[in-house]
């Protein structure tokens, strides 16, 4: 009887073990995924959210509208691509909110919240319970911060990486405001320079983005000064990083214009401005834009023609993208991460100012995208760089000894998850 009794009780207890052993393994390991599901899923909606500008014009109720219903169908296809428990998860399995929107600073710092649910994991050994099924979840959050609005937010700055060494004077180049930024609040001065581009002579007359020098009489509009990568702000990378064509012999400048310069440029910061003559200063931005953008011949990405506000901007890959040509996406195809996309930084030198003084003061940053019709820079009429206005992000006094949100990538909209 006794050795009945225990060879029942060893049965339930040996049942017991396998169960927590095995399923809570299994469970926790579904969990995880989840959790990786959603915190994926989160960013790429934040992402999206950056990339669609409605950071930079916060007002603009339908803009955040198109862009929050971009970036649902982006995080749902971000969630669907991972496998939670054996399988990927189904469009029904995946929900996308936004918790702020409508609150006071909710344009400048969207939040996105993505929740992954499924309802139907297996177990295996509790199944002696009754028990064959069971429901796995997990939830993130990821914001889009732009410091634009740090009077509402708490004046956190922002340290981008991969800036390029491109000073921007803060003269607005639609003529509509003096200023991009007001220096002292960081606001955005003009909202509508959202979607400014100068990929046609005009009329109006759109100046193209090209060098200035010492030897100006002032500050010119669009015309920015160079940094020398051979001091501290703006250090060239490796050559070997930059991996495109054409590189070959570049000197320091055009690195750091190809390349990725990984020292963050924080707001208010001080750099400082290569007064030396350089009379082939446009010439070699040329040709280390082409390289950058991947448009030498005539096949770099694009900003999607489609993409006219209140339509959120979106990027199309061009043949001559090195993702298109390994066979990983095809031409056209609408991209995220393009490495058209560039910040530049904008100090405060203003119109009508005498000529820069050294060190100049970070006041905002501009992102840019390069080339936006796919086409490459030529050394013809008119000269300069092409450009496209993506997002503008002023900095503000309030933010001075305060820690700054460093960026992620070319973007001065900063991306990361709030939680969990």
């Amino acid at each position: 009887m006794v050795i009945m009794l225990v060879a029942v009780f060893m049965l339930f207890v040996v049942g017991a073990m396998a169960a927590l052993s095995i399923d809570a393994v299994t469970l926790y390991t579904a969990r995880s995924e989840a959790q990786l599901a959603a915190d994926g899923a989160a960013l790429a909606g934040a992402r999206t959210l950056a990339n669609s500008g409605m950071t930079s014009m916060p007002t603009n109720a339908l803009l955040a509208l198109n862009a929050e219903n971009l970036a649902s169908i982006v995080a749902i296809q971000v969630a669907q691509s991972n496998s939670v428990g054996g399988r990927n998860l189904a469009a029904g399995e995946v929900t996308v909110s936004y918790p702020n929107a409508g609150s006071a600073g909710s344009g400048t710092n969207p939040h996105v919240t993505v929740k992954v649910q499924r309802t139907d994991v297996p177990t295996f050994f509790a199944r002696i319970w009754g028990s064959t099924q069971v429901t796995v979840g997990a939830s993130a959050t990821a914001e889009a911060y732009n410091p634009s609005g740090a009077n509402a937010l708490g004046a956190v700055p922002v340290a981008p990486i991969c800036v390029k060494p491109w000073l921007l004077p803060n003269i607005n180049p639609n003529g509509i405001t003096a200023q991009i930024f007001n220096p002292v609040t960081g606001v955005i001065q003009d909202p509508t320079l959202l979607g400014w581009n100068n990929v046609v002579a005009g009329p109006p007359l759109r100046a193209r983005c090209q060098a200035g020098c010492g030897a100006l009489p002032g500050p010119l509009t669009w015309r920015y000064y160079p940094a020398d990568p051979a001091l501290a702000n703006f250090p060239p990378p490796n050559a070997a990083s930059v991996q495109c064509a054409g590189s070959a012999g570049f000197t320091p400048y055009q690195l750091s214009v190809a390349g990725c310069v990984q020292l963050p440029i924080a707001c208010n910061g001080a750099v400082i401005i290569d007064k030396t003559p350089h009379p082939t200063r446009n010439l070699e931005t040329e040709s280390a834009v082409n390289c950058l953008t991947h448009s030498t011949a005539n096949q770099g990405d694009s900003v999607d023609p489609a993409s006219v506000l209140p339509q959120p901007f979106q990027f199309l890959s061009g043949a001559d993208n090195p993702v298109v040509q390994a066979g990983a996406l095809a031409t056209g195809a609408d991209v995220m991460v393009s490495d058209s996309l560039v910040t530049v930084p904008v100090v405060n030198i203003g119109a009508g100012t005498a000529n820069a003084t050294d060190p100049a003061q970070v006041i905002g940053f501009v992102q840019l995208f390069l080339n936006p019709d796919g086409a490459p820079v030529t050394n013809v009429p008119p000269y300069g760089i092409k450009t496209t206005i993506v997002n503008l992000a002023g900095c503000g006094t309030g933010g001075i000894g305060v820690t700054p949100i460093l960026g992620n990538g070319a973007s001065p909209v900063a991306v990361r998850l709030i939680s969990p």
